[in-house]
């Protein structure tokens, strides 16, 4: 009786881990779902290994139950001997071998491309004129928000980040306060950011987001660092080439873009006497801000990085940031009146440089 609620209780639990990992399945966020080059080879080291796992699993419990079949004791009685195999050299070749052979497997292609998808060397590389050949993006990760900045481009941003789709991007990766980690889930693996040093990878994006169901990639930190750690999401929007040079050449006409006290506009108004210490407006500019760039805040795809986007929970946000991520930097702002507040979440999400 207690053998069978056992088995059940297994089957019920495999049932329940099968209904909530199909979830993990999504295209924009899953790994069994690549997207790009750098996900494909990955997934494919992934797939080699598991399978080479299950073939042994598969071996060793056939022969585990064919010798529970053949040999078992009401079978053959209790005085049955078996062929006794010590010390038998085929036997001893062959269960040294095979580890062997399967390490070899795995360890051939492991190497490939540890090496492959480790050479930033292109990073460097420019042009006759001394342009860079490359898409590079300098990610600096804060507590709990991420900074990117395209230094060929001169613009900065946060919290989204926009690549073109067909070409390498490579990335110099940073903390500004304690260790992080970069991860897109669909387009490739994680890699560290340091406080004392920058790691260099590349990503590809071989398909523009916009088709995705909210149409971005989810990015995530993957690094425990705070209370607030399984909040500090980002979204990724992959774009067509053409596109990308139409985003990039309208955060560079927010150059110079700043809110004034003494503008008819009450949100902006109030956005200058309590925010623009802290925020820029435009996207111009370089790394290293207190807090993130808002220069396509009304661009993006989430409030904080996982709120939905919209007034109400910008208005919260400003409010009591603490409430939604708590250990942020940003201070609590309810000493607004709900007018100043309304205007400035008005004025927020006017903050665009998509169409």
């Amino acid at each position: 009786m207690m053998k069978g609620l056992k088995k059940w209780r297994l089957v019920t639990l495999l049932a329940a881990l099968t209904i909530i990992l199909s979830g993990c399945g999504e295209e924009y966020l899953s790994t069994l779902i690549p997207a790009g080059e750098v996900g494909q080879d990955q997934f494919f080291l992934l797939i080699l290994t598991t399978s080479i796992m299950v073939l042994v699993m598969a071996v060793v419990f056939t022969i585990y139950f064919i010798a529970l079949a053949k040999f078992r004791r009401s079978k053959l009685g209790d005085n049955y001997m078996p062929k006794q195999v010590e010390g038998s050299h085929k036997l001893e070749f062959v269960w040294t071998a095979i580890p062997i052979l399967l390490v070899i497997i795995m360890a051939v292609p492991t190497v490939y491309y540890t090496y492959k998808l480790g050479d930033v060397a292109a990073m460097e590389a420019t042009d006759d004129e001394g342009n860079p050949e490359n898409l590079v993006v300098n990610v600096t990760a804060k507590l709990y928000w991420w900074e990117f900045e395209y230094p060929e481009h001169g613009i900065v941003t946060a919290q989204e980040l926009v690549v073109p789709t067909g070409e390498r991007v490579y990335f110099n990766l940073i903390s500004s306060d304690v260790k992080h980690s970069f991860w897109i889930p669909a387009v490739g693996g994680k890699l560290d950011n340091n406080v004392e040093n920058v790691n260099k990878f590349y990503l590809t994006f071989d398909k523009e987001s916009k088709d995705l169901e909210d149409g971005v990639f989810y990015g995530k930190c993957a690094e425990l660092c705070g209370p607030s750690h399984a909040l500090m999401d980002f979204k990724v929007k992959s774009l067509s080439p053409d596109e990308f040079d139409n985003w990039v050449a309208a955060m560079k006409e927010t150059e110079g873009a700043t809110a004034s006290a003494d503008s008819a506009d009450a949100g902006e108004a109030a956005f200058a006497q309590s925010c623009i210490g802290c925020h820029a407006v435009s996207g111009v500019g370089t790394s290293g801000a207190a807090a993130p760039n808002l220069a396509t805040y009304g661009d993006r795809n989430r409030v904080a990085g996982f709120l939905q986007h919209d007034k109400q929970n910008t208005i919260d946000w400003i409010k009591d940031p603490q409430k939604y991520k708590p250990g942020n930097l940003m201070p609590a702002f309810d000493s607004l009146s709900d007018e100043d507040l309304d205007a400035i979440a008005d004025y927020l999400l006017d903050l665009k440089v998509e169409e």
